[in-house]
């Protein structure tokens, strides 16, 4: 870990992570009311690949990847962003953005269960604290009767659950077999086969027109461009230099901050709306997920 980091460096990458990340929700929420979700999702990852390649050969930066490493980065971006992405923003037609973003900040706690059950690691006091807070955050979260009121929003809710659970297998999955070693080249490999599988998915169950282009707002492209250069390039190049810069519990912290952004900008530019039991089911899943995250990192100087 580098002693003396760029400061300008490090604090805009905490903005990238921080409000870019953040704000993807909204976007990806704006752009499925006027786009099939999983062709806009495919769109999406295919276009940030393309990015990636061409960045990768403008650097001359060489594409070397073993068999194993390519098919592992293969079923790595199916389970993240294929099915874990891609279902998401399909749920969004159903589920406010900010709304989802407190499930998703759930994922730690999520990880820590998986973690349980396939390797039987007991977690110490401070996760099961966590965990407890975490579900109890969860429970007053979508238990309330202006969260599910049509059998949509039951459905949305699964959904978003079975990615959970996709994103923790993943999870599990790349910390335990090899991967490309180049992180831009992970990345392009993950992003352009989540995007092909994704439209593949929408030619068969969607119908996708000319006519979706022109009925589409003037807002769709440039949404797309935002998404595609600074919530998936920049972003992702973002969090990882702050991972060889800075300590990994400061980069965690992406994980409370993108939630507060997401219900904001959802309340201010979508009319979603944000009661007193979500603030309250938010801060104690917030102190759940905090004490999941410390305990981790405790446990990774130890």
């Amino acid at each position: 870990m580098s002693n003396s980091p760029n400061k300008l460096l490090v604090i805009g990458a905490f903005f990238s992570i921080y409000i870019i990340w953040g704000s993807t929700y909204l976007v990806n929420a704006l752009g499925v009311q006027e786009v099939p979700p999983f062709f806009w999702a495919g769109a999406r990852f295919i276009l940030s690949a393309l990015v990636i390649f061409l960045l990768l050969f403008l650097l001359k930066i060489p594409i070397k990847t073993t068999r194993i490493e390519l098919k592992n980065a293969l079923i790595a971006g199916v389970m993240f962003l294929t099915i874990g992405n891609g279902l998401m923003c399909w749920a969004l037609q159903y589920i406010d953005s900010g709304m989802m973003s407190l499930m998703v900040a759930a994922q730690p706690l999520l990880i820590i269960l998986m973690l349980w059950i396939v390797d039987k690691q007991v977690p110490k006091w401070m996760s099961i604290l966590g965990c407890l807070l975490g579900m109890l955050g969860m429970y007053l979260l979508i238990n309330q009767s202006n969260f599910i009121n049509t059998r949509n929003e039951v459905i949305g809710l699964i959904i978003v659950f079975v990615c959970l659970i996709f994103w923790g297998i993943a999870s599990l999955f790349v910390a335990r077999v090899p991967i490309p070693q180049n992180q831009f080249l992970n990345t392009g490999i993950q992003m352009g086969i989540g995007g092909i599988c994704l439209m593949i998915i929408s030619l068969f169950i969607e119908d996708v027109s000319m006519d979706t282009y022109y009925n589409s707002s003037p807002m769709m492209i440039p949404s797309m461009i935002y998404l595609v250069i600074f919530g998936s390039v920049i972003a992702f190049t973002s969090f990882n230099y702050l991972l060889q810069h800075v300590s990994p519990e400061k980069v965690s912290t992406s994980t409370y901050i993108n939630p507060i952004v997401a219900l904001f900008l959802g309340w201010y530019f979508n009319n979603e709306v944000i009661t007193g039991r979500t603030l309250v089911a938010a801060s104690i899943l917030f102190i759940g997920v905090y004490f999941i995250n410390s305990q981790r990192y405790q446990n990774k100087i130890k």
